[in-house]
């Protein structure tokens, strides 16, 4: 069969996503705080956009206090006229005009006299020290030899952020080049810094450091920790009793002495910085409804600057170059305009479309969440699920019940007794009661909870108890036993 060439006009539709679109789902499932870092960048880079000015009241308003001000200047000095001279602009030495104004206190003025002698404003600013600038700083105090103090330094450096050392001895010795001597004696000497317990390589040998610091090496809780620690782990007090020939009380008092020392010593140094969350939208009871506001605190109010709108209507003041650059830019600006509001929209009609599938969960409280999907929303708001899916990502909304994730409100459902279902989160919420509420020296096992549940016409399986249990941070029975 011969092969020959043909060429073949063909005719079809693709669904392609322009830039604009791309922005657009860009904008949709970014969280607040990202939003406003992406709407800062934008107004950095684009010269049409330009924050809106305050409202046509506090213009007016403050108009009057101006003219007030103009007045009363005038009533005072009414021969004098004041001007503003750009003249005097270049007298001013902008290069430390911040330091004069941050250090512009009476006290500051009298310690220095010189300029030259101030301290600089980065010197004023201070940072959280980590772990490792603590013990890098002790070791700098220390007196190290050479090879001792590179062998510090890595073994410092391979520290995590509670303070364990995960890497081998025989690792560091072979990257380095130095000898296994070097590296012991500086482990040795690091184990020593503060905090107590730092530079361990496993719990036993944290909490054992910690003893020794305390001069309890030769205590029974030393003892305890050194020859039983599996048993110590499974809280199996009576058979560590029986092996040392002591009582019950005495394992109790050891053991009350080791849980009142710190697994992690590094933690304190390692603290991340608080971040608050600002929600992206209200409910608010009023009367018997609630009612759904935007939360546009923060967030700047765009709009095109007008220099440049004019510009456009007037084409004689513009070459043709500049005004196709105004003319991308223009576009760019109305898009984002746009694609934020939008956003801003898809916000208020997905939480007004929970907050009427989840009325009984803003009137009574997490007993009475209902099951809900990403399709029952969708449906409802005539959008497509990973609309619904963006929209609910990083989104807070604050309520009467609390602060909450719009995702929180999306969750699977468990059948009851009755033939109804709940929603997982009112089967965690209940698992949790159940366990504070438990008695410490008799907790209660996941097959309990289980028929607790049952009692509440909740029907779950023991495996969804345990993995349930575990979500929430709760340990096994015997992890939560408590004997003293």
């Amino acid at each position: 069969m011969a092969l020959d060439l043909r060429l073949q006009v063909k005719l079809s539709q693709q669904l392609v996503m322009t830039p604009q679109l791309q922005q657009a789902i860009k904008l949709l499932q970014l969280s607040r705080m990202e939003l406003v870092d992406v709407v800062t960048e934008e107004l950095a880079e684009n010269p049409l956009l330009e924050e809106g000015v305050e409202t046509k009241e506090e213009r007016e308003e403050e108009t009057a206090n101006l003219e007030v001000e103009a007045i009363s200047t005038t009533e005072v000095t009414p021969e004098q006229e004041v001007k503003a001279e750009s003249e005097g602009m270049n007298d001013i030495d902008w290069q430390t005009y911040l330091e004069g104004y941050s250090l512009n206190s009476s006290d500051t003025r009298n310690s220095y006299e010189d300029h030259e002698d101030r301290p600089s404003y980065e010197s004023l600013l201070t940072k959280q020290e980590s772990l490792k600038d603590h013990l890098m700083w002790q070791l700098s105090l220390s007196s190290f030899t050479a090879a001792e103090r590179l062998a510090a330094a890595e073994i410092i450096g391979n520290l995590d952020d509670i303070g364990y050392l995960h890497a081998s001895l025989e690792e560091m010795v072979e990257i380095s080049g130095l000898e296994m001597e070097v590296f012991e004696s500086a482990l040795m000497r690091i184990q020593q810094f503060d905090p107590a317990g730092v530079a361990c390589r496993n719990l036993q040998e944290c909490l054992l450091l910690q003893l020794d610091r305390m001069a309890l090496s030769d205590s029974l809780a030393a003892t305890i920790l050194r020859d039983f620690i599996v048993e110590l782990e499974n809280r199996k007090y009576p058979i560590i009793a029986k092996a040392l020939k002591i009582s019950l009380d005495d394992v109790f008092n050891a053991v009350k002495l080791i849980s009142g020392l710190d697994p992690r010593p590094g933690r304190a140094y390692n603290q991340e910085d608080v971040h608050y969350i600002s929600p992206d939208i209200f409910v608010h009871k009023v009367g018997d409804e609630y009612v759904v506001t935007q939360n546009d605190d923060g967030l700047p109010n765009l709009r095109i600057n007008s220099f440049y709108r004019n510009a456009l209507t007037d084409s004689k003041t513009v070459d043709k170059k500049a005004g196709e650059y105004i003319q991308e830019k223009m576009r760019s600006a109305v898009w984002l305009i746009k694609s934020i509001h939008q956003r801003q929209r898809t916000i208020y009609k997905v939480t007004k479309s929970i907050v009427k599938f989840q009325r009984k969960f803003f009137d009574h409280g997490i007993e009475y969440l209902k099951p809900l999907v990403l399709r029952d929303v969708a449906d409802d708001i005539e959008m497509h699920e990973s609309t619904v899916s963006r929209v609910t990502t990083n989104k807070y909304v604050q309520t009467p019940q609390g602060l909450f994730e719009l995702k929180y409100f999306f969750n699977s459902g468990i059948n009851t007794a009755d033939g109804n279902s709940i929603a997982s989160e009112s089967v965690k919420s209940r698992i949790k009661e159940i366990i504070s509420e438990e008695n410490p020296k008799k907790p209660y096992s996941d097959q309990k909870i289980v028929a607790l549940l049952a009692g509440q016409d909740i029907n779950i399986a023991r495996r969804t108890v345990t993995k349930y249990r575990e979500m929430l941070g709760f340990g096994s029975s015997t992890e939560r036993k408590r004997l003293f």
